[in-house]
Formats: C-alpha cells, sequence, structure tokens
C-alpha cells in the first residue's frame, strides 16, 4: 500500500498501472466509511500477492489530486489500467463486491499464459510454450488464440492428429480466418501421408499369435514412434488385459507415457484412462 502525493502521483499510479492494475482510494482521516473500506483493501492487496497494486490519496493532504478526480464524496475509489481509469465506486462495500471490483481489472489469466507461451516461441523453447498453452487453455477451454498457437506447435511436431483436435475446438469466426484454413490444409496433407506400415511380419506375428506379447509391444512402440496414439493404445491394453505382469508392468507404465504424449487430445486420453481402469479394476 502506497500513500501517494500529487509530485508521486504518475510514478506510483501511471506508470505502475502499465504494469500491474492499480487500485486508487481517495479518502479522509475523518471518513467513517473508509476506516472500514481502507482495511479491507489493505488485506485483499496482501491476499492477491502483487496481483493488483493499492494506491491511497487523503484528500485533505492532496486537494489537488482529489480536484482533478473531481471527488465529491468519500471513499471513492478507481481501478487503472495503462494509464487509464476503467472502473470506479464509492462508499464501502462488502468484501464480496470488492473482490469482484479487483477481479475486473486483472488481466486474464489465459491471455498472460499465452502472451508468456509466445514469449517462448521467440525463445526457440517450444516445450516450454506448449506447457504455457495447455495452462491457458485450463484456464480458458475457448481461447481462440491459445488453441491455434498449439495446433501449429503440434503440426510443427508432426502431430496432426492433435493439431486436428485443437483445430476443431475454434469458434465458428476463429474458423473463417484464412490462416486456419491453411492451417486445417497442412493438418490434411500430413494426415493423408498416413502412418509409415509396421515392419513386415509383425502385423502377422500378432495376427497369427495373439498371446505374442512381445510383439504387441513391438508393434504400440512403432505405432507410438508415428504418434498414432489410439492403435498404440489399443496394443498396450491387449497386454494388460492378458499379463499385467509382462515385462515388469510395462503394458500399463507406457500406457500412462501415451497418456502424457497424448495430452493434446483429452478426449482420446480420457477414453483410453477409462477403458485402462475398467480392466485394472
Amino acid at each position: 500500500m502506497i500513500d501517494t502525493t500529487l509530485e508521486r502521483f504518475k510514478a506510483d499510479v501511471i506508470d505502475a498501472s502499465m504494469q500491474t492494475p492499480v487500485v486508487l482510494d481517495f479518502w479522509a482521516p475523518w471518513c467513517g466509511p473508509c476506516k472500514t473500506l481502507g482495511p479491507m483493501l489493505e488485506k485483499l492487496e496482501q491476499q492477491y500477492g502483487g496481483r493488483f497494486r493499492l494506491v491511497k490519496v487523503d484528500t485533505d493532504a492532496q486537494p489537488e489530486l482529489a480536484q482533478h478526480f473531481r471527488i465529491r464524496s468519500i471513499p471513492t475509489v478507481f481501478g487503472i489500467v495503462n494509464g487509464q481509469p476503467v472502473d470506479q465506486f464509492q462508499g464501502a462495500l462488502p468484501e464480496s463486491q470488492l473482490r469482484e471490483f479487483i477481479d475486473r481489472l486483472l488481466p486474464n489469466a489465459g491471455d498472460v499464459e499465452v502472451e508468456q507461451a509466445m514469449q517462448a516461441i521467440e525463445r526457440g523453447d517450444h516445450p516450454a510454450a506448449i506447457e504455457h498453452l495447455q495452462k491457458a487453455l485450463a484456464a480458458d477451454p475457448a481461447n481462440d488464440q491459445a488453441l491455434l498457437l498449439y495446433a501449429q506447435l503440434l503440426l510443427q511436431d508432426n502431430d496432426a492428429g492433435a493439431a486436428q483436435a485443437q483445430l476443431a475446438r475454434l469458434s465458428p469466426e476463429a474458423m473463417q480466418d484464412p490462416q486456419v484454413q491453411e492451417l486445417l490444409a497442412q493438418v490434411r496433407r500430413q494426415l493423408e501421408e498416413g502412418v509409415a506400415p509396421p515392419p513386415p511380419g509383425l502385423l502377422e506375428r500378432v495376427a497369427n499369435e495373439p498371446g505374442d506379447l512381445q510383439a504387441r509391444l513391438d508393434l504400440a512402440r512403432h505405432y507410438i514412434g508415428q504418434k498414432a496414439w489410439a492403435p498404440a493404445l489399443e496394443q498396450l491394453l491387449e497386454i494388460v488385459r492378458r499379463d499385467r505382469a509382462f515385462g515388469e508392468d510395462v503394458g500399463r507404465k507406457t500406457m500412462i507415457e501415451v497418456f502424457g504424449l497424448a495430452s493434446a487430445q483429452p478426449e482420446l486420453v480420457s477414453e483410453w484412462r477409462r477403458r485402462l481402469s475398467s480392466v485394472l479394476f
């Protein structure tokens, strides 16, 4: 919490709000409601852990600032973002309404993660970018920008199936974007190239000897290398079903690894997790 003055106002409020939302509280020592509101705002500033900055103006000590903001009654509170007042209220509000006021000032969590993902892409750190985009979509599953960036990265990693799953979640408006249409065309081309066929004889081994679990494991690993998650999981689940102890539980352990690799396709992962659970339990 900062008590600002006319001389420090630009640095304390205008400049600071370019980085973090500022809650600007006009108050006076003799004001009864101010004595209720002020401590509540200070408590919330601590609880929000630096996500906003509380700046207070004593209207008796700083009449020029009060006049500039045309203060007619106190307490009056402004929300300042990027140097501009974007919201305000008068009087002492209950804590729940104060939280709503503050939350409206804060940047969308998904958008923050998207911005960090873009910075990671600029650094060439694609794993970090994907992690940020996954967090963005966890916070806002309908974030078109996050979906599009995620699909682009997945396509670069030759995971056209996962890219297609992300593009399918875009809003109808986003689907009309020429960039999205071009990306969809790239996905179709990559999918049409298909999965490389398994080594000669491997499919025949599995077909002729259903209990050959090593053949099934080899086939699953081939599909994993092609990022063909569903056929890989099919073979691994059959290993679990036939012999849980085979290869020190390699079927189940490898399925868990694939769930992580296929995290861009949550529907697929959820379905195969359900199937695995039904076999185990």
